[in-house]
């Protein structure tokens, strides 16, 4: 009992004195078994819903794109999935495990380059965000305008986002480092003397330019897109592309604003920890670990979103796995048809390239012909009284026995006799 209750003090005086370091890389020393637990099982679930959710919403906007249908909306759609993939497959496992252990073992350069990593990808999804919502806009302002865009213009927006998103977090990953304090390796946020001014700045500008900025952006042309698609149209075309546009608003809009309320948090944790006074409260190890979840999360919660409010998804879903289907059935029939023709041609007499070639294609033709007759009589139905009259029509030969004008006909042989 005295021995458990020296670790317990010494634990104490431990968290204590680690109270006010800035960690970074996901480590948060513990000395509470559940939330050592907790925390990497929850992760790990965010991951395999995840996982799954992503590779469905990535792999149906290739097949739309291997389709020929490639958009500029589609793209960033499809660039908010790899950014979640990324961060589920890279950034995930590596909190997981950090979370887990009571040290940190994962090396300098993980250390380094986890945060900076992190925040890249969802800097990166913020500022996509703000593009979809633009995009979004222009289409509600327009539905049945389709808009061209070249694909080189979708790789520069694309780039541009990225580009901008790896610069923003560059301070974390400088001053990022492994670190000894109180023979125990950690991972922490060092800030010489001389940065001190620029890091406290950096904790008060990053927030605003991640964050609040682009939510911001967002929300205005998702408002002026969500009222440009309650404006009732005069044709039917028209009001189709509207009601599409405003479910495609929706769904953006549930997205972004889901997106908002899992981010919050993490934010909440980041503005706490920048800007720590000394003998101020410091931010519990639950919130943070929680934040850090609810985070991860996001990347969870927006393929859900997609496939359960887009009609288009869902469509998609579907002529995915009936493509899936269709492909298997023809294999396993053709599989067991015999070969046709082998009887009828004697060994002897090969046929040639070009007339195996051609045999086959006229018999498709033929058969596609007689098909598409079959379908033709199965689908109009035809009277019995108007089938037997073109049946007598069609057996019987014809006769000009009904001559609409006789009387000139009789005039005229009566004129031929006399001469």
């Amino acid at each position: 009992m005295l021995a458990g209750a020296s670790a317990d003090g010494n634990a104490s005086i431990m968290n204590e004195s680690f109270a006010y370091l800035h960690f970074a890389g996901g480590y948060l020393p513990s000395d509470s078994k559940d939330w050592r637990t907790i925390v990497p099982a929850l992760l790990v679930a965010v991951c395999l819903v995840g996982f799954v959710g992503n590779l469905c919403v990535i792999g149906l906007l290739l097949h739309g794109a291997w389709k020929g249908k490639p958009s500029l909306i589609h793209s960033l759609i499809l660039n908010l999935s790899l950014a979640d993939l990324s961060l589920l497959l890279f950034a995930a496992p590596v909190r997981a495990a950090a979370y887990s252990r009571g040290i940190w073992d994962l090396g300098w350069f993980v250390c380094k380059s986890s945060d900076w990593f992190i925040h890249t990808c969802m800097a990166a999804k913020s500022l996509t965000m703000v593009a979809v919502a633009k995009v979004c806009f222009m289409y509600a302002s327009n539905p049945a305008k389709q808009v061209s865009i070249h694909s080189c213009t979708i790789w520069s927006v694309l780039v541009a986002i990225w580009a901008v998103a790896s610069l923003l977090p560059l301070p974390e990953c400088f001053f990022s480092t492994t670190r000894l304090h109180g023979g125990v390796e950690m991972c922490l946020v060092d800030v010489p003397a001389v940065a001190e001014d620029f890091m406290s700045m950096f904790g008060k500008l990053y927030p605003l330019l991640v964050f609040c900025l682009p939510l911001l952006f967002a929300s205005f042309y998702f408002w002026r897109a969500y009222g440009q698609s309650q404006k009732r149209g005069t044709k039917t075309q028209h009001l189709r592309n509207q009601m599409r546009s405003k479910q495609l608003t929706v769904m953006l809009l549930s997205m972004a604003v889901t997106s908002a309320v899992l981010w919050l948090p993490e934010w909440i944790a980041w503005l706490w920890t920048w800007h720590l006074q000394a003998g101020g409260p410091a931010p519990p190890q639950g919130f943070i670990a929680l934040s850090q979840v609810l985070m991860f999360s996001i990347s969870s919660a927006n393929p859900l979103i997609f496939l359960v409010m887009s009609g288009e998804f869902k469509e998609g879903v579907k002529g995915l796995w009936k493509w899936m289907i269709t492909k298997k059935q023809p294999a396993g029939s053709e599989s067991q048809q015999p070969p046709a023709g082998n009887s009828q041609v004697p060994p002897d007499s090969a046929p040639s390239p070009e007339s195996t070639t051609s045999i086959p294609e006229k018999a498709k033709a033929g058969s596609s012909s007689s098909r598409r007759e079959k379908a033709d009589k199965a689908e109009i139905p035809v009277l019995p009284d108007v089938e037997q009259f073109w049946h007598e029509r069609d057996t019987v030969p014809y006769v000009q026995n009904s001559d609409p004008i006789p009387w000139e006909h009789e005039e005229q042989e009566a004129g031929d006799c006399d001469k």
